[in-house]
């Protein structure tokens, strides 16, 4: 009996340890390099993981919204990737710099020269955008997510405060306040990119500490099944031996 209780609960452990693992499964989402302050500008990548096994990602589609259009956006040149910008005339002009702008990007998309992103690995996709908009917290980027085997996934449902995170949830930039004196960060669009890459390398780093969180995650959820497993397999063992003694 005592042999039971001890194989069951290797088993509740190994499930538990992987539902704590589970948050390792990613979607596509948006990080600044450094700080994306209101007023501001920005250089933010657009993560994309490979979530299949058996499928590259070929192809990612970025819609920019339309509701804080953006004056400036520029993606970084990408080796393997062909980069498309799409611009749409604006009901309302926009200011730039003393002159106004009167379309801005609406999306932005990157197809696969050659095997995109393989299963197992994932990519980040570059872009400077601003100036960032003063009259908002966030900026929502809807995503599609493209692979070789022609499946489309949407990232497109915005997440709501205080519910639970939705199935496709699309990305979402956090902006911050602008700096009390009055100067807002500008990653790109002038001269400070000593400064920038800098700032874009400790970044870099955080965000691979982030990764080798999540590898972490993976890597003892799949220790927990193997224990749990191991313990079903004692019990059964010995509960075999005691009836055939």
């Amino acid at each position: 009996m005592k042999v039971s209780r001890i194989a069951a609960a290797g088993a509740a452990a190994g499930v538990t340890v992987l539902a704590l693992s589970a948050p390792a499964f990613a979607h596509v989402t948006v990080q600044p390099e450094g700080t994306a302050a209101k007023g501001g500008y920005a250089v933010v990548d657009f993560k994309v993981p490979n979530e299949r096994d058996n499928a590259s990602t070929t192809k990612l589609e970025v819609s920019f919204p339309t509701d804080h259009p953006l004056a400036s956006v520029m993606p970084e040149p990408m080796p393997g990737w062909k980069i498309e910008v799409t611009k749409s005339k604006l009901d309302k002009p926009l200011e730039m710099h003393g002159e106004k702008i009167s379309e801005a990007v609406t999306k932005v998309t990157w197809t696969a020269d050659g095997k995109g992103i393989e299963p197992g690995y994932f990519e980040k996709f570059p872009v400077s955008i601003g100036t960032l908009p003063e009259d908002t917290d966030q900026l929502v980027f809807k995503a599609l997510q493209t692979y070789s085997n022609k499946e489309v996934v949407r990232w497109i449902e915005v997440p709501q405060k205080g519910q639970e995170e939705p199935d496709n949830p699309a990305p979402v930039l956090e902006l911050s306040a602008a700096s009390e004196d009055g100067h807002h960060d500008s990653a790109a669009g002038d001269d400070s990119a000593t400064g920038s890459a800098e700032k874009a390398s400790a970044d870099t780093a955080a965000s691979d500490s982030s990764d080798n969180t999540d590898t972490t995650a993976r890597v003892l959820g799949i220790v927990g099944i193997v224990v749990g497993a191991a313990g079903v397999a004692y019990g059964v063992l010995a509960g075999r031996r005691r009836t055939n003694a």
